[in-house]
């Protein structure tokens, strides 16, 4: 089993969709009502909903970047702001936070080996 994509809601497509092309992700389908981008490496992907009414998504979106500061300096100099710069997180995990324009929570982090093997992996 692989999981293939996260569909995110949003409110406004246009600026959403600048958005995540800005952080680097390639645009593959585009309609009014629906966006799906291509992560820049590996083969995930991931979809933006337009929603009309009001919604409240708990979910927190990751993405991963080996030379993650160097990453989101890039961002900042395009003028993407974070709610938390890089930092190293008690369970091993470098992240830096940002909200999209409706406000869905994205991490943007490096993890490395503890990703997937942490030192409290259940065996």
């Amino acid at each position: 089993m692989n999981l293939n994509q996260v569909t995110l809601p949003v409110n406004n497509m246009p600026k959403a969709v600048e958005f995540y092309q800005a952080l680097g992700f390639k645009l593959i389908v585009d309609t009014p009502h629906y966006a799906r981008f291509a992560c820049p490496t590996g083969g995930s992907s991931f979809s933006l909903s337009l929603e009309t009414g009001a919604f409240k998504n708990g979910a927190v979106i990751y993405f991963e970047h080996k030379e993650l500061d160097e990453w989101v300096e890039q961002l900042i100099a395009k003028g993407i702001q974070f709610e938390q710069l890089p930092t190293m997180e008690r369970y091993l995990w470098k992240e830096a936070i940002l909200l999209d324009p409706s406000n869905n929570k994205i991490k943007l982090y490096w993890a490395g080996e503890n990703r997937l093997n942490p030192p409290w992996r259940v065996n």
